[in-house]
């Protein structure tokens, strides 16, 4: 069977196997189109992670250096500044009460997500942030959970589809990024934006993502903070289920 023949048997499995496919079709369609071989070994790791009675799965200890550009960025280039997007001198001569209810005034009628840190919450992120700079994120879905995974890189954290990187790698496209303006942070407030990829995320969805990113990475939960070392330190004893159990049981308080 030709490789060509071969790409498109596993696409028809891949669907079969893998709830979130028609979600990155596009883009799993071009990649299929740029190299039949590499996309052939990278598919078949995704539908058959046991071959010969070995593992071929990608291990969670491969993902902790998954995108070499975004590591890049975070040490070449400089922060994304709020003067990009929004007129400071509205804000300067305000205080923090103020600033935070202009930004979210301001972001009301955008499709983008909009909150605001403390000075503590955004220094115990950037805290974290250095020592588990990766991590993965169970996102619910009807049909279970998908896990997206996130990178810090400078003032932004950017979060990818793992099914998508699984295919991908490292131009495995994004489906939300979140940054942090600190522009404001010597009156107390830092200011957080996020974009998301409509086609891939609804609002809730991408604002969920961010509400789990604020219980793992600015708030104290031994059980979360474990969960953050053994994924960082420990990979291949990471457990997903234990961190789903963890989502489950903040969605029931």
């Amino acid at each position: 069977m030709s490789s060509s023949s071969r790409a498109k048997e596993v696409i028809e499995q891949l669907k079969d196997a893998n709830p979130y496919y028609s979600k990155y079709a596009d883009k799993i369609a071009k990649m299929q189109q740029t190299s039949a071989e590499e996309f052939l070994d990278r598919i078949e790791r995704v539908i058959n992670p046991i071959q010969d009675g070995k593992s071929q799965a990608r291990t969670y200890s491969e993902l902790l250096n998954p995108k070499e550009k975004l590591a890049k960025e975070a040490a070449e280039l400089p922060h994304k500044k709020l003067t990009d997007i929004m007129k400071i001198e509205l804000i300067e001569d305000k205080n923090v009460e103020e600033i935070a209810q202009i930004w979210i005034e301001y972001h009301k009628t955008k499709d983008v997500l909009a909150a605001t840190l403390t000075t503590a919450q955004y220094e115990m992120l950037t805290e974290r942030a250095k020592k588990h700079p990766i991590f993965l994120l169970p996102l619910p879905r009807s049909e279970g959970f998908e896990f997206i995974m996130l990178q810090f890189a400078a003032n932004t954290v950017h979060f990818t589809p793992l099914l998508a990187y699984q295919v991908h790698h490292e131009n495995a496209p994004e489906c939300l990024t979140l940054v942090h303006y600190t522009e404001m942070q010597d009156k107390g407030i830092v200011l957080m934006r996020g974009e998301y990829d409509s086609k891939v995320l609804t609002a809730q969805e991408a604002q969920c993502l961010a509400n789990e990113l604020q219980m793992f990475y600015y708030k104290t939960d031994e059980n979360k903070l474990k969960l953050l070392e053994t994924f960082t330190k420990r990979p291949d004893e990471f457990k997903h289920t234990d961190l789903i159990k963890e989502v489950e049981n903040i969605q029931l308080v």
